[in-house]
């Protein structure tokens, strides 16, 4: 049986079914004072609600506070100076915003004494891992209460059910059986479950929340160009923007393009996997300039190493392990290879696709003098090829000859 001794819990509140039921049965099985901390990270939804339904509840210490620049330049931001993918395909928009929300819960308990923090994250996910860990990262001796490890509120039926017993409001769309769930922030929005359960279905065009089709976008490219600084964006078409600023024009070109959308099948780190709707406008728009910007500002031995360690990376993060002794580690190699990643790059964005069709930069390695296939004035001897490759070639030819002695072919 669970301690119940906790007299304050800081709770992650986003004023949904789930966690005002939470709200509830904390003050009824723990009874204790509970904190609500809302963090607005660009999610798109009106967050005043979610005070007004906590001071409802009676909660006395309620924190809603615009995280979109922090979340934006301190997390979103180093990610991408590392170009990271997990599996491949996905921006990890929903992971990259955990480690905040977990450390402002932190700060807050630190704040007003509290002597546990609360989360409403489920059994099955990723979710309750990643707050945790970087709970117990940040505060070592933290209490942690996961209701939906300890309540017997084991489908929806039993949450809305628990609801109408507390007088709590229900939207008439969280009646029944919602068709999916949606998480978003100012990275992306996330869909799953429900309607999205059967990989073998292609997802209804209702399912997408931060895009138009592909197929809807207009029939004329639309040409940009972002500036970068030392491996950031920093500004749009000209124009200098803060962090969370050039992110909401990203999405908002992408969308007008129906870019980002991605149809995955992933592996959870509890084990399962998932299939997840995923609409990344603005970070895909990004990556692609990130990438091309460093195409001709990085050198090719420092650029193959931070793609070699990009999956290590893009895992730590994806795990939970934000706060994690190597995730800095690998952070400060990255953003050591960023000091000459400045200069510009214009790209076309036409129905879900991302073009680059130019980059420059001060810092740039590239030599029209050493590639031209023109005259180059003696800036390269290419008769010095020829011992290069011998050199290169001298262990295959010792394993071929080797090979010949013991009679294969």
């Amino acid at each position: 049986m669970a301690d119940k001794s906790v007299k304050k819990v800081v709770l992650a509140y986003s004023g949904g079914l789930d966690t005002s039921v939470i709200l509830r049965w904390l003050q009824s099985e723990y009874a204790a004072e509970v904190v609500t901390f809302t963090a607005d990270l660009g999610q798109g939804e009106e967050l005043e609600p979610a005070r007004r339904k906590a001071e409802m509840f009676g909660v006395k210490e309620i924190f809603v506070e615009d995280l979109r620049e922090v979340f934006t330049r301190d997390f979103v931001f180093p990610m991408f100076r590392a170009n990271a993918l997990y599996e491949g395909q996905y921006l990890l928009g929903t992971s990259i915003a955990r480690p905040l929300i977990a450390q402002r819960q932190i700060e807050i308990a630190e704040e007003v004494g509290a002597d546990a923090v609360a989360h409403g994250a489920t059994g099955k996910g990723n979710d309750q891992v990643r707050f945790e860990l970087a709970y117990y990262a940040l505060k070592p001796d933290v209490r942690v209460i996961a209701p939906w490890r300890e309540w017997n509120l084991t489908s929806r039926t039993k949450l809305l059910e628990f609801a109408e017993a507390h007088q709590i409001p229900i939207a008439k769309d969280k009646r029944g059986e919602a068709p999916f769930s949606v998480d978003a922030n100012l990275l992306h929005s996330s869909s799953e479950g429900k309607i999205l359960e059967d990989p073998a279905l292609e997802p209804d065009e209702t399912v997408y929340q931060r895009t138009i089709s592909p197929e809807a976008a207009p029939d004329i490219a639309t040409e940009i160009a972002i500036d970068f600084f030392s491996g950031d964006p920093v500004a749009l078409n000209g124009t200098g923007m803060s962090a969370s600023e050039l992110l909401t024009g990203l999405n908002a070109l992408g969308r007008a393009n129906g870019i980002g959308r991605l149809d995955l099948v992933e592996n959870r780190f509890v084990g399962m996997k998932s299939r997840g709707v995923y609409e990344t406008p603005g970070g895909t728009i990004l990556l692609a300039a990130h990438r091309a910007i460093e195409s001709i500002t990085l050198d090719r031995e420092a650029a193959h190493l931070k793609d070699s360690l990009m999956p290590r990376y893009a895992e730590l993060i994806y795990n939970g392990f934000w706060f994690s002794p190597e995730r800095r580690m690998l952070q400060a190699l990255i953003d050591t290879s960023q000091h000459s990643v400045s200069g510009r790059v214009r790209l076309k964005l036409y129905k879900g696709n991302v073009i680059v069709v130019g980059r420059e930069s001060p810092n740039s390695l590239y030599s029209t003098r050493m590639v031209t296939f023109e005259d180059d004035e003696g800036a390269y001897n290419q008769q010095d090829a020829a011992g290069f490759i011998k050199l290169n070639a001298l262990r295959l030819r010792l394993a071929a000859t080797a090979g010949r002695r013991g009679g294969q072919p």
